[in-house]
């Protein structure tokens, strides 16, 4: 058996292949820069060389699966397609409207995304006359036909890349949602078209249409993008299924991620989170803070006792677009090794979101990059080596990083170049520590009973400062830290989810609504148990979860309570009640008994669980620490002290080694700082514990 998994990050493409019988695996690594112009360059190069690394053809791959932020950066660059749209008559506007008030209410310069970039524009929002009425679906206007040839006859003449119909209550009722895009289809037979209650088949008309259009608007690129990349898998014999890591941590088809996009929007950030947790795992640690550093960006997550946390789905945006779709609780912010340093118009120093990505890439990398970035600062700190970086693969100029810290920082802020060089990283250590501090201080968690989990190239650089300002009980590197969010591409499982809006009052246990609750569940079980069998996934590997989102009543938004695996009656109705509680206690640290509580969105969770990656335990050989030693330089440490410090290379390390700070840990992937008064210590699941030491 031979898998790959390739994740796509803004600066580096990261590999992992794990090949070999179940009981005698092996696992390479590899790292080659993005091709932010076609990742799929990128991520084809990448699958070639790791193949000839780890000694096997391209044909005896047996799986590929690809985190990507393909979808992402068409949202962030606003480059998506021309999207036209149909929807009821009177609502051509929602879009424009949304909930008619602002992020930020007394902010004279916050623009509203879905107005200064809307996904649809208002010319290519055409109305058309029908009205499906609830509660129950009926159709009080029919679909006015006509209008819906006229209205593609007339998208047509626009050449628009995709059309989505979104009518009002199609949750209810789609036979009209249906029925229109099967007119738009004869009309534009090459055009993506989807309607919403395909996309997300829940209440809210302004977010369900939000979805839908951002289905449409990344739709046609994201398709093609993903037809490329198998064809040329294909070309270079490479046949092996493509399967892509989603937003919610579980793992689909090419078909899903072509025909739903928005389910991909995180794929990136979710493989870290999976592969921080499996490495949790291996370190018997439950409690976790991961915090994945790549070139562009920090992406924040917390795992208490082990679960992924998912987010609310009011608070599910991207970019600023709400886009109903099921998302692990990530945080992220502009914070990367490719971060740049600047003085703004008001002369305060500011460190990203701004990023010199992969091309031209920080000034170090000596590919016409001048403007200061995070990883220039670690150069003139002198906690990168040019002969180390990626183990020598990619070439740094130690030069060209202190000429960008000084013509560009330096004589404005009136500080030398190791002075300016430490501002950068201070100022980047405290733009993530209060994202992590947003992400569990602020939910009720406390970090000191949480181990922090650093990976992506430069989170080990950064762990202790992190650790430290967040108070985190420890610090846990994992094995391979900058390829982690490809590890947790073969740590995911197969997974479906399927919703459907049904409006039931949960504490009155009528029978009619407890009648209507099991049959919708039982229509979406079919639906996940049909899309996990076209995935080749056998009846007796089916796995399911059954979840209500509720409310008390009079409240705005829903929270998930998990539901029996049994037909729903009075005799389990209480245990829903009880966990729809427990989820309100939880998020707002307090329940209201007897208030009613009304469902609204029924959801299937269709799962597949996969063979998790085999990573080799670190033996104790009972060597020297010193077997490890490479060579000892000056270092700068957060607090001003230059230093003495030597370099230890991570693969001559053995468990039960410790070493003691200040120590810089290099490896091909990443480098870890120990700074003085800490101690790393080796363990036998091959992560490395860093504590502070007690006096």
């Amino acid at each position: 058996m031979a898998r790959i998994g390739v994740d796509v990050g803004g600066t580096f493409t990261d590999l992992i292949l794990e090949s070999g019988a179940k009981n005698d695996r092996a696992v390479f690594v590899h790292k080659v820069p993005s091709t932010t112009s076609d990742q799929s360059i990128g991520v084809v190069q990448g699958i070639l060389e790791l193949c000839e690394i780890g000694g096997i053809k391209p044909g005896d791959i047996d799986l590929i699966v690809h985190g990507t932020t393909i979808a992402t950066n068409i949202v962030i660059e606003h480059a998506g397609a021309e999207v036209g749209m149909l929807t009821t008559r009177g609502y051509r506007d929602i879009l424009h409207l949304a909930r008619h008030k602002r992020p930020h209410n007394f902010s004279l310069q916050f623009e509203l995304p879905w107005q200064k970039h809307p996904l649809v524009k208002r010319r290519n929002r055409i109305p058309i006359t029908e009205r499906v009425m609830p509660p129950d679906g009926r159709i009080e206007v029919p679909l006015a036909e006509d209008e819906v040839r006229s209205a593609a006859e007339l998208l047509k003449t626009r050449n628009v890349d995709a059309v989505i119909v979104g009518f009002l209550f199609s949750f209810l009722n789609d036979a009209h949602e249906q029925r229109a895009k099967a007119i738009v289809q004869e009309i534009l037979p090459d055009t993506y078209v989807n309607c919403s209650s395909e996309v997300v088949n829940v209440l809210r008309e302004y977010e369900r249409f939000s979805t839908a259009a951002m289905n449409g608007y990344i739709g046609p690129s994201t398709a093609r993008y993903l037809r490329n990349l198998e064809r040329t898998l294909s070309s270079r014999d490479i046949t092996a299924p493509l399967r892509l890591m989603q937003s919610n941590g579980g793992i689909a088809t090419v078909a899903t991620g072509s025909d739903k996009p928005v389910t991909i929007l995180m794929s990136g950030p979710a493989g870290g989170v999976i592969g921080g947790k499996w490495a949790g795992e291996r370190a018997q640690e439950t409690n976790l803070i991961t915090v994945d550093i790549g070139g562009t960006s920090a992406d924040i997550s917390v795992i208490p006792e082990g679960r992924l946390r998912v987010k609310n789905p009011r608070d599910t945006e991207v970019n600023g677009y709400p886009v109903l779709v099921p998302m692990i609780d990530i945080t992220t912010i502009g914070a990367g090794g490719g971060s740049i340093a600047y003085i703004d118009e008001g002369g305060a120093f500011r460190v990203g979101p701004r990023s010199a990505g992969a091309d031209p890439g920080p000034a170090c990398y000596a590919r016409g990059g001048s403007l200061p970035t995070v990883t220039d600062a670690q150069v003139a700190l002198g906690r990168l080596d040019p002969e180390h970086f990626l183990g020598g693969d990619l070439h740094i100029d130690a030069a060209l990083a202190t000429a960008a810290i000084k013509d560009h920082l330096c004589a404005k802020l009136d500080m030398s170049v190791l002075d300016a060089a430490l501002g950068v990283i201070r100022v980047i250590n405290s733009n993530m520590a209060l994202a992590i501090r947003a992400n569990s201080v602020a939910r009720g968690i406390d970090p000191r009973e949480f181990a922090l989990m650093p990976f992506g190239g430069a989170g080990p650089l950064h762990a202790v400062a992190l650790a430290s300002a967040v108070a985190a009980r420890e610090i846990i590197v994992p094995p391979a830290p900058g390829i982690t969010a490809a590890m947790g591409l073969l740590a995911a499982d197969m997974q479906y989810e399927f919703t459907r809006s049904t409006l039931a009052v949960l504490t009155d246990g009528d029978a009619d609504d407890l009648a209507r609750l099991n049959q919708n569940f039982d229509d979406l079980l079919a639906q996940a148990r049909a899309a996990l069998a076209a995935d080749g996934v056998p009846d007796e590997q089916q796995r399911f979860q059954r979840l209500v989102e509720c409310r008390y009543q009079g409240q705005g938004f829903e929270l998930r309570a998990e539901v029996p695996d049994a037909v729903i009656s009075v005799d389990n109705l209480q245990v829903i009640v009880d966990n729809f509680h427990a989820a309100h206690r939880a998020d707002y640290g307090h329940s209201f008994e007897s208030t009613p509580i009304e469902v609204i969105t029924l959801r299937v969770v269709g799962y597949a669980p996969s063979d998790r990656l085999s990573w080799p335990d670190r033996t104790n050989s009972g060597g020297d620490v010193a077997d490890a030693l490479l060579y000892t330089r000056p270092t700068t440490f957060d607090n001003g002290q230059t230093l003495d410090t030597p370099r230890y290379e991570r693969a001559r390390l053995s468990a039960g080694q410790t070493i003691v700070g200040p120590a810089i840990i290099v490896q091909h992937n990443s480098t870890s700082l120990i700074p003085p008064g800490y101690d790393a210590s080796v363990k036998a699941s091959d992560n490395i514990h860093i504590l502070e030491k007690r006096v």
